[in-house]
């Protein structure tokens, strides 16, 4: 209780602990206090293992309480009432918000199957971690900034095929959740309003925003996305985060052009309305693209001012609780690939750095690209046909299973484990969505000319 009382305190003071009222808006104190439980829940979320009991209980009873709020933000719908006398009457009740209502369950849910994820690997044994000062340099790791996490180390002959291949398994599992946390998150965000600050601050055209070269690029005849991004140099976070800032700016530009929102400029320009409708296509299916490579990057400066600025409480707790998610998605991720990156060294020592990991495919992109629906995601996970938690030995009983159905046909425990490669392969990340509106559609208060089409 004394903890409440201590949480609840600093929401309602916005952070001034002087009391003076200086501090930030509810929604920015509420985003704060979900960002801040996560960091100190998840932060040290070092190794591929459970988290503790203590720091379950403490994660969900801290959660639920700042995601009460959400049940008293309600809005009045049309409901029926009988009379003690037979009649019927429409009166006004009250029901929790249509966006919370139908995000919040999807989030507590992807919550708990990320926890679970974490409690899969309490049993395995077939690699373990050393300190980054430790003395054993046999299947050193590739040199990258984060020098303070344990190193993961497997057998001198690598991973069992069984354990590899589990691996994978719950890579895949894992990346189902952090689209569906991306799209969560993607979605409200493009529904907050942009901050008068932050129009202010653009350029007067979206030629000095991107630059000359990347102008040019884009507006070309013939655009190829992929190939757009592969002559770019986004070695570092933050030359991604520059490049996201500056295509994020020019969409804002050209949709408040295309809707004679724009006063820094005179409407007679050079360019006309249905070449600003393709070029802002264009850059969002850039954008798009950036999402899903790098779904680790920092919130580009257009996410923050919209989070600074934003006094909507329901769109505060869904904003910061898709985006702790999708952090801790990405960070049990990027784990399973350091282990596999690992075993790979283990089987091929000479290649050392050769082969880095990319999240996601080089492979040519071609059309306009949209951010996966929320619902659509969420309606995968309740659908993914085989088991999405599942430790090693139960994968170990899965294929056996497996094995003694096909023995009659192959007797051949290879054409087994072939057969569930086939199984994960068929689920590719699908990208493309039905949904009627896209990635960042309401930037400006107004949808993208492939919504309005």
């Amino acid at each position: 209780m004394d903890l409440m009382k201590e949480r609840f305190a600093k929401l309602l003071l916005g952070e001034d602990m002087s009391g003076g009222g200086k501090g930030v808006s509810s929604a920015l104190a509420l985003s704060n206090a979900i960002t801040n439980l996560a960091a100190s829940v998840f932060g040290e979320q070092w190794r591929l293992e459970p988290m503790s009991q203590e720091r379950k209980s403490r994660w969900r009873r801290e959660i639920d309480w700042l995601l009460s709020v959400t049940d008293h933000i309600v809005e009045f719908v049309p409901s029926q009432q009988k009379t003690k006398d037979g009649m019927c009457m429409e009166i006004m009740v009250t029901r929790q918000r249509t966006d919370l209502h139908m995000n919040i369950p999807a989030l507590r849910k992807l919550d708990a199957m990320l926890i679970e994820y974490l409690d899969n690997f309490k049993d395995q044994d077939e690699f373990w971690y050393v300190k980054r000062d430790s003395d054993d340099k046999s299947n050193d790791q590739r040199q990258d900034d984060k020098w303070w996490l344990p190193k993961p180390k497997v057998p001198p002959n690598g991973l069992s095929e069984v354990s590899r291949r589990w691996l994978q398994f719950q890579k895949d599992s894992v990346n189902q959740v952090l689209k569906a946390a991306m799209a969560i998150n993607a979605q409200v965000l493009s529904e907050m309003e942009i901050p008068d600050t932050y129009i202010e601050s653009l350029p007067k055209n979206g030629r000095a925003s991107l630059g000359d070269s990347i102008y040019r690029s884009i507006t070309v005849d013939h655009f190829d996305p992929g190939q757009f991004i592969s002559t770019l140099d986004l070695s570092t976070e933050h030359k991604v985060l520059d490049l996201e800032n500056r295509i994020e700016a020019s969409i804002v530009i050209w949709k408040r052009k295309m809707n004679n929102k724009d006063t820094k400029s005179t409407w007679g320009s050079a360019v006309s309305s249905e070449k600003r409708e393709l070029f802002e296509e264009r850059a969002e299916t850039i954008l798009v693209l950036l999402k899903q490579r790098f779904p680790g990057i920092s919130q580009s400066t257009l996410d923050i001012s919209k989070i600074q600025y934003n006094k909507d409480m329901g769109q505060s707790v869904l904003e910061s609780y898709s985006r702790i998610l999708e952090s801790l998605a990405y960070t049990v991720i990027s784990r399973i690939e350091d282990v596999l990156h690992a075993n790979h060294l283990a089987l091929n020592p000479s290649q050392g750095d050769a082969n880095k990991r990319r999240s996601v495919s080089d492979s040519p992109v071609k059309g306009p690209v949209k951010f996966p629906d929320p619902g659509e995601e969420i309606e995968k996970l309740n659908n993914m046909e085989t088991p999405a938690s599942m430790t090693l030995s139960d994968f170990m009983g899965w294929h056996l299973d497996q094995e003694s159905e096909k023995k009659k046909e192959t007797g051949n425990l290879e054409d087994v484990l072939n057969f569930e490669d086939m199984k994960l392969a068929s689920k590719p990340a699908n990208v493309v969505t039905s949904k009627k509106f896209s990635y960042r559609e309401n930037l400006g208060g107004f949808r993208s000319p492939t919504a309005r089409h």
